[in-house]
């Protein structure tokens, strides 16, 4: 007896907690979107978009190197500031990512390997996001796009991907270009704001495509601004913490620190995108509250 009774006042606390979060909005949204992440193993969902962007990351990247080298052979200074700007998303590594590419950069069947590595690995991550959406969206099986259709919605989100690299690519070499001109705070404000509206732009875009028709177009909004709210805190707030650490990785790990950095931060980026769209569906069916115990 003297044993169940801690058991007992600790049963009943946890319930007390449990209804707690349930009469405020505030908890239960979240736990409402834990809750949908855990059931549908959102931890091994992360880990398979990470594999097929981690496979397609390498080869992409010494594609751009030999596009850039070809077209922008005459201007080197804007050559290294594109390529700079192509892996601004990555921070630190991104240098050791632009070292390990230059080797290839002028080898065609080294070139010809990684456009094929490219286009598998994209495809993979293409049919694994459509697999992925539609699940936490819970559409089932038989009323998901088959082939052809799944293959050709592939091809457009890799083409999205495409345009986010471009255009990520393109205003990152535009903000380093005015980084050094007297331009003024409202200047940089408006550059930021349409960093931001293009980029949620193409995460609604793509979102649009991997999910099936079933689920309304505008229940994805809210998502694909949250996922741009968190790519870009990530990547301007959390930038100096991750450098600090990748930093202290790859100079105790060498070139196996940088892949678990890498692989490190591609998880993370995948996770809170995974969690965006769980607030969707949580938000869009009203599936809250929710008990932390059922």
């Amino acid at each position: 007896m003297s044993c169940m009774a801690p058991l007992a006042r600790l049963r009943a606390a946890a319930r007390g907690l449990d209804r707690f979060q349930q009469r405020h909005v505030v908890l239960a949204f979240p736990v409402a979107v834990w809750r949908e992440l855990s059931q549908a193993k959102a931890g091994y969902l992360g880990a398979i978009l990470t594999f097929f962007a981690f496979v397609s990351l390498f080869p992409l990247l010494l594609i751009l190197t030999t596009v850039l080298g070809v077209v922008l052979r005459h201007y080197p200074g804007v050559q290294q500031r594109v390529l700079n700007s192509a892996l601004v998303d990555f921070p630190v590594i991104g240098e050791e990512l632009k070292r390990n590419v230059h080797g290839f950069a002028r080898n065609g069947v080294g070139l010809g390997i990684s456009i094929a590595t490219t286009l598998v690995g994209a495809l993979g991550l293409a049919n694994a996001a459509q697999y992925v959406m539609n699940l936490l969206w819970g559409v089932p099986e038989e009323r998901r796009p088959g082939f052809p259709q799944s293959w050709l919605r592939s091809l457009g989100i890799i083409a999205t991907i495409g345009l986010g690299v471009l255009s990520t690519t393109v205003l990152a070499s535009v903000g380093e270009w005015t980084s050094g001109l007297a331009f003024t705070v409202a200047s940089r404000i408006a550059l930021l704001a349409a960093s931001f509206v293009l980029t949620a732009l193409l995460f609604w875009l793509g979102l649009r495509i991997a999910t099936a028709a079933e689920v309304r177009t505008r229940d994805l909004l809210p998502g694909a601004l949250l996922t741009t709210a968190f790519w870009q805190g990530l990547q301007y707030l959390g930038g100096a913490i991750a450098a600090h650490q990748l930093r202290h990785s790859s100079a105790l790990y060498g070139t196996f620190g940088l892949v678990l950095g890498l692989l490190a931060w591609i998880y993370l980026q995948a996770r809170l995108t995974l969690i965006a769209v769980a607030s969707d569906v949580v938000r869009t069916r009203a599936s809250w509250p929710r008990s932390l115990f059922d």
